[in-house]
């Protein structure tokens, strides 16, 4: 320890700093970067899980490109992204604004947004799927029947599906979004408010020019892990339509489903990591340009 008793004190930091870090670092080493770099690996062999690797280079790749398959579910994730995050960021910070004002039962009513999300997206997902079943199972087209109106159908449909596993999963995650923008609006100092109305600044301007600016980092978090929550939708799609998954002619199906059907039905692993790589790009791109276009200037 001779080396370390001639350390100066700011190196003996240093030297404690990296050897608390050091934990985190391994499990990020071997559980998160070596499993990407693998999969980077993997998706130039062709695979069958059962034998010996054989090497392609970038023919999954090519296959990617002339895959029909791929597009549709591509286009879907998207759908899911473009559609699903404004809707549930919009949602959220409307909720989140309106339940900060209340004082009547608030802790109450707060619990009550946040049930879904600590409830298992399994177990949502099934209790949603009753709701949308036909007559007589389902509640929603039993509701409409009771009122006169032609039952809906949902998860069989190529136009309905989507939609209604789109707003399962906006309902899902909205509770973890409300609690998080309400610890935003708690943040602002109150005295700006004070000022403001002083000065006899609407509500409308007060929310414009005080509350969504300086909301900005929380809805950049927001955005970020709201948009990686739904290029990485899995649960909500398998379970609902468990007996075609990924709904109707491929309608509602997401891109890690189609990786676990490609990895674990087809048993294609170098395929199935390609699919994965392309997903792990589009994630990294998306992200960082999101945090590029809504960081402070």
């Amino acid at each position: 320890m001779s080396w370390y008793a001639n350390r100066t004190i700011e190196q003996k930091r240093v030297v404690w700093a990296w050897t608390f870090l050091a934990v985190p670092l391994a499990f990020y080493v071997l559980v998160r970067f070596y499993p990407t770099l693998e999969s980077f690996y993997v998706s130039l062999h062709s695979w069958r899980l059962i034998g010996e690797r054989r090497w392609v280079g970038l023919d999954n790749y090519v296959r990617l490109a002339t895959d029909p398959v791929f597009w549709k579910v591509f286009a879907n994730t998207f759908i899911y992204l473009i559609v699903g995050t404004p809707l549930s960021i919009v949602l959220s910070f409307v909720v989140a604004y309106q339940l900060d004002r209340v004082r009547f039962m608030h802790g109450f009513i707060r619990a009550l947004y946040f049930l879904p999300f600590l409830t298992t997206a399994a177990a949502m997902a099934w209790v949603w799927r009753w709701f949308y079943q036909p007559v007589p199972i389902g509640v929603i087209n039993n509701a409409l029947a009771s009122l006169g109106i032609p039952q809906i159908t949902f998860l069989a449909s190529t136009t309905n599906a989507l939609p209604a596993i789109l707003a399962t999963a906006i309902w899902h995650g909205l509770g973890f979004q409300v609690i998080i923008f309400m610890a935003g609006l708690r943040a602002i100092p109150t005295s700006y408010y004070e000022a403001a109305r002083i000065d006899g600044v609407t509500d409308w301007t007060i929310l414009r020019e005080i509350t969504i600016p300086l909301m900005r980092p929380t809805v950049i978090f927001l955005v970020v892990f709201s948009s990686i929550g739904y290029l990485r939708i899995f649960d909500q799609v398998y379970n609902m339509t468990t007996n075609d998954p990924g709904g109707p002619l491929d309608s509602t199906k997401p891109l890690v489903l189609l990786i676990y059907q490609t990895a674990f039905r087809s048993y294609e692993l170098g395929y199935a990591a390609a699919q994965t790589v392309v997903l792990f790009v589009v994630l990294l791109a998306i992200s960082l340009l999101q945090l590029r276009l809504m960081k402070d200037r």
